[in-house]
């Protein structure tokens, strides 16, 4: 037999070679891709979607808050992909829902019936700042006790947190949370001795 001639096992060998290598050529750009999106800062008319829990990607909804409650985590919904773009702690959110009378006007302008965002991240450290104070409606933050008031722009209002938790526009599509513009103020954190971390 001609050497210089494929077989038909030959050819078929060689196609699916070749279809496995165009496989593992697309594969890695398409997750790097979709890892660009997760990664990527909440964009315009993006959704928020519950962070964790039994309700995590699904969007939330404007009268899920009941005013006053503890706040929760959210991250923007990539409308490409649906995913969560929770790629970078930087982009996580604390939603809460207040009195919109008793928000400052620059604090009402970016809410939703008295619904605001901020960056959940301290701006000391980097912890995640998951307590409450219901009587007083101000975030604090578990590891050095910062607190932020979330009505008036999430100012520190106490603790070593040295600038206010970015704050997120919002709107609302179909009775559901949505991004109405970017990051306003600082994102990120500082270590203490430390250059600031973040954006």
């Amino acid at each position: 037999m001609d050497q210089g001639q494929p077989t038909p096992f030959n050819r078929q060998r060689r196609q699916l070679l070749g279809c496995v290598c165009a496989l593992s050529v697309g594969l890695p750009a398409a997750a790097s891709a979709q890892d660009a999106g997760t990664a990527a800062a909440p964009q315009v008319d993006d959704l928020l979607g519950y962070a964790f829990g039994e309700r995590a990607g699904q969007p939330v909804g404007v009268d899920d808050l009941q005013p006053g409650a503890q706040q929760i985590f959210a991250y923007a919904i990539d409308a490409s992909s649906g995913q969560l773009r929770n790629g970078s702690r930087l982009h996580q959110l604390l939603l809460v829902r207040l009195d919109p009378a008793t928000l400052a006007p620059e604090t009402a302008a970016r809410s939703v019936n008295g619904v605001v965002a901020y960056s959940g991240v301290c701006s000391h450290t980097g912890c995640d700042v998951t307590d409450w104070n219901a009587d007083s409606h101000r975030f604090q933050c578990p590891c050095h006790e910062s607190q932020f008031d979330p009505g008036d722009g999430a100012k520190v209002v106490g603790g070593p947190a040295p600038w206010q938790l970015a704050a997120l526009p919002l709107k609302a599509v179909d009775g559901k949370l949505a991004v109405a513009g970017s990051f306003e103020g600082r994102l990120g954190f500082q270590q203490p001795g430390l250059s600031p971390f973040g954006i």
